[in-house]
């Protein structure tokens, strides 16, 4: 396939995605970058806003990111910051497509309050290809959220020995379907699945199985690791070598907070691939049908002060999860009707 052909299937991919996001001739749509990093997407995404009759911003950054794995492994810290004239670009605009990854930023959080919505994407392309977004996955992953916004305790388990419960009480929920059409709303292209914070307890225990996986490393989990959790906090990480060297990378940071329980969800995206050798930063693994994601970590997303730069998501398979008193998985299937494909 020539250079040409490969530029117009971008730009009617991108347009595709816009499209779901209903962007209409009045608007205006900035695309944030930095550097030479996914500028074949910033000028495919600047082509499809003109086609759709809407005015195209470039918000190019200065900067050295030459891989997005790097942005995962100091997750909140961007270029952009210190760019006043940046923000203020992004902010007066209806909508941010964002090739940078500010996920878990102060930054994306205050272009969200000013009113823009934000679509993040950063995955190659023949992952945006495979897990293109449906209106279908939306009626699913909404009705999911629905059931979650009013649960109270969250509890999942799994035959290696997890038995964990998260207590709710006000919470949150982030809710993935892979586009956006509502002003200060952020999703993920491509997603599908939904997360929560839980703000009362987290008491209990969690063991990976061998081919669970760990994000940001892309790997099966080969020896079981164990945390025991309380208050919210993971208190050992216990185990043969996964679990030594999960424990030395969360070291490295120098942060108590990296220790701290993050988000629990789980995923609804049929088309997603349990490998965590794809290409990209592992939405197959994270949005996988019938997984339950564990995390630890920064919860600025649900509005929490932890911004720690250590974020670890750890999709688990096979494993059972309820809301109250509902089954929602059970050893990773999906349960109530309206969630299934």
């Amino acid at each position: 396939m020539d250079a040409r052909k490969s530029d117009i299937d971008l730009v009617s991919l991108f347009r595709k995605e816009l499209e779901l996001c209903r962007v209409t001739p009045d608007e205006t749509v900035a695309v944030l970058s930095e550097g030479e990093n996914l500028r074949n997407y910033a000028e495919a995404f600047l082509s499809a806003i003109r086609n759709l009759g809407a005015s195209a911003i470039d918000v190019n950054l200065r900067g050295q990111l030459t891989d997005t794995n790097d942005r995962l492994k100091q997750i909140g810290k961007n270029n952009l910051g210190n760019n006043r004239e940046a923000m203020e670009q992004l902010k007066a605009a209806d909508m941010v497509v964002d090739l940078v990854l500010l996920l878990f930023s102060k930054e994306q959080l205050e272009i969200q309050e000013s009113g823009t919505r934000v679509l993040l994407c950063v995955e190659p392309v023949e992952i945006l290809q495979r897990l293109m977004p449906s209106r279908q996955l939306r009626r699913r992953v909404e009705a999911a959220a629905k059931k979650l916004s009013t649960g109270r305790v969250l509890r999942f388990t799994n035959e290696m020995g997890t038995d964990i419960t998260y207590e709710l009480e006000e919470h949150s929920v982030l809710a993935e379907y892979g586009y956006t059409d509502t002003p200060g709303r952020w999703d993920h292209w491509p997603g599908g699945f939904l997360a929560t914070y839980a703000t009362g307890d987290v008491r209990g225990r969690v063991v990976m199985a061998p081919k669970d996986i760990v994000y940001p490393f892309k790997e099966f989990v080969k020896t079981p690791i164990e945390f025991e959790v309380r208050n919210r906090e993971v208190q050992s990480i216990q185990g043969g070598s996964d679990a030594k060297r999960l424990r030395a990378y969360m070291d490295e940071f120098s942060d108590p907070r990296a220790f701290a329980i993050s988000h629990i969800g789980w995923g609804l995206n049929e088309a997603c691939e349990w490998r965590p050798d794809l290409p990209g930063i592992g939405m197959d693994g994270r949005a996988y049908y019938g997984n339950v994601l564990f995390s630890t970590g920064p919860n600025t997303e649900f509005g929490g002060e932890n911004d720690t730069a250590c974020h670890l998501d750890m999709p688990m398979s096979g494993c059972t999860l309820y809301l109250d008193d509902e089954m929602i998985v059970n050893q990773g299937q999906i349960v109530p009707a309206e969630m299934r494909i």
